[in-house]
């Protein structure tokens, strides 16, 4: 499937977009890397797709997929960017979902139960038009680390849930149930040389496609435990992550610090026509 490459849909802050690579793409994607290995020869749903790079991405291994949004600007966007063979898009919310009852083979709910309070409107239209057999992908964030910890009040959230809250909801509409907890890491990872092993699965992508990968075991740094003495195997643990956020959120508060200094912007505007010059000359050279 080709995309028409017009520009991605203007960013509020309200829902990923295409024009901004960051954090929460990495989250995106990953929720959509798992539910790529869901959907073959599936017919899927993916509710509040937005500007539909979601419903792309796992339209190129599902039989069909249509993508809903409350947004007619978000649809009309979509349907003009990605739409086209087993792809399509429509506007609906997702406690009144334009679909036909035990149609649906999946459906992918990502960050969307936050914006609105009709949670069990929502878990009965899922299971109207869910198959017998269907599957539903969801995900929120938590209320106790996104929210309450950090003091932040995300403005286009109506009603966030804790995780016994998501949980419990999800336990009281559907019979079988396994929770996964996602969380973003910065850091050194350091693997056996033979693979990560059974159960582990890697991934990597962008917007357009998201493939397997296998990078974890690409040895930037070789490192060997070894000894005349006695069996080392299991000596260290074999696969081990040392996890850099608060290292990370250290440096990253330090280079604010920097850049609200009185010395920077003093010196930024110092150089100011120096820069000025130097984008002119690259403009026109």
């Amino acid at each position: 499937m080709q995309i028409n490459r017009m520009s991605a849909l203007n960013w509020t802050g309200e829902r990923l977009t295409t024009s901004k690579t960051n954090e929460i793409m990495i989250h995106h994607l990953h929720r959509y890397a798992l539910a790529q290995s869901l959907v073959k020869d599936k017919v899927v749903l993916d509710i509040a797709s937005g500007e539909g790079y979601g419903s792309f991405l796992i339209a190129s291994k599902a039989l069909k997929v249509i993508g809903v949004d409350i947004s007619r600007e978000a649809v009309d966007h979509a349907q003009m960017k990605y739409g086209g063979g087993n792809l399509s898009f429509m506007v609906g919310s997702a406690d009144e979902i334009p679909i036909s009852d035990d149609s649906i083979d999946l459906i992918i709910c990502f960050e969307t139960i936050e914006h609105h309070d009709k949670h069990e409107e929502m878990m009965l239209e899922f299971k109207r038009v869910l198959k017998q057999e269907g599957k539903l992908l969801i995900s929120s964030p938590d209320k106790l680390y996104y929210s309450d910890q950090k003091s932040y009040k995300n403005p286009f959230h109506v009603k966030e849930l804790y995780q016994n809250e998501f949980e419990e909801l999800l336990k009281r509409n559907f019979k079988f149930t396994r929770m996964f907890n996602q969380n973003i890491l910065y850091g050194s990872i350091i693997v056996a040389a033979d693979g990560m092993g059974v159960g582990f699965a890697e991934f990597d992508g962008n917007f357009d496609k998201i493939s397997s990968s296998s990078t974890l075991n690409i040895p930037l740094y070789n490192v060997c435990l070894a000894s005349n003495y006695e069996e080392v195997i299991g000596a260290v643990k074999e696969n081990s992550f040392f996890n850099a956020n608060l290292l990370l959120e250290s440096i990253m508060s330090k280079e604010i610090e920097i850049y609200n200094s009185k010395t920077y912007r003093l010196g930024r505007y110092i150089v100011l026509p120096y820069r000025l010059m130097l984008k002119i000359i690259k403009r026109f050279s």
